[in-house]
């Protein structure tokens, strides 16, 4: 059975009419639904999920009872060594949400590291993700290092241009093909993982993805949104 990861930034409260449709098809249909339990995005998929009668979802938290449930369906809770509360605590259950699941359905709002990281989990397991990116209303699928690339330039697009100026002088030669320490761990097929790790280190540069900060390299206790 397919499981359907459906996740977004926690700054979008309002669903695009587009990505409504796309989730009463994944209601209507034949599919498992994981979804988080944060304020945001997690809460209006939860509403319209709900408003389109799915039944065969899971919602995922990390403490003894979600934050947010709309459709009173089953809840997995997912242990985790972090202090309650902390960015790692949450990120737990975004992390194993990506690893029950076969493919992503994510709404992205250009800035959220905690959303890009989720797809970044998800292509390190070999599945792709289908990222709506808020800003510019369109849909992206991101199955590989070049659709990670697209994420990385909108995340880019939509810094202020003195922080780009920044980036530009501190961007490493086009040359440097060793993985760097906080990539290590993402088991991407040759020849991708090489272009994955440097579509990640420039999220990582832009945004601040610190699941992927050295020591430990993609370690049990991420530290994200």
């Amino acid at each position: 059975m397919t499981t359907v990861f459906i996740a977004g930034s926690i700054s979008i409260s309002r669903l695009d009419k587009q990505v409504e449709q796309r989730i009463a098809t994944i209601a209507g249909s034949d599919l498992d639904v994981v979804v988080g339990d944060a304020d945001g995005a997690d809460t209006s998929i939860q509403t319209c999920l709900a408003e389109h009668r799915a039944a065969r979802l899971t919602v995922y938290c990390g403490g003894e009872t979600p934050r947010n449930n709309v459709g009173n369906w089953p809840v997995q809770t997912v242990p985790t060594t972090a202090a309650a509360g902390s960015r790692a605590f949450f990120t737990a259950k975004d992390r194993e949400m990506a690893r029950v699941s076969d493919v992503g359905l994510m709404v992205w709002d250009c800035k959220s590291t905690g959303t890009l990281s989720n797809i970044i989990e998800l292509l390190a397991r070999g599945r792709k993700a289908v990222v709506f990116i808020n800003k510019s209303k369109t849909f992206v699928t991101v199955a590989d290092a070049g659709g990670l690339q697209t994420l990385v330039s909108a995340m880019s697009d939509h810094r202020p241009r003195q922080s780009r100026r920044q980036d530009q002088t501190q961007r490493p030669h086009a040359g440097a093909d060793a993985e760097p320490a906080f990539a290590r761990g993402l088991n991407m097929p040759a020849p991708d993982s090489a272009s994955l790790i440097r579509a990640t280190a420039t999220a990582w540069r832009l945004g601040g993805l610190r699941r992927y900060a050295p020591n430990p390299p993609y370690g049990p206790n991420p530290t994200v949104r």
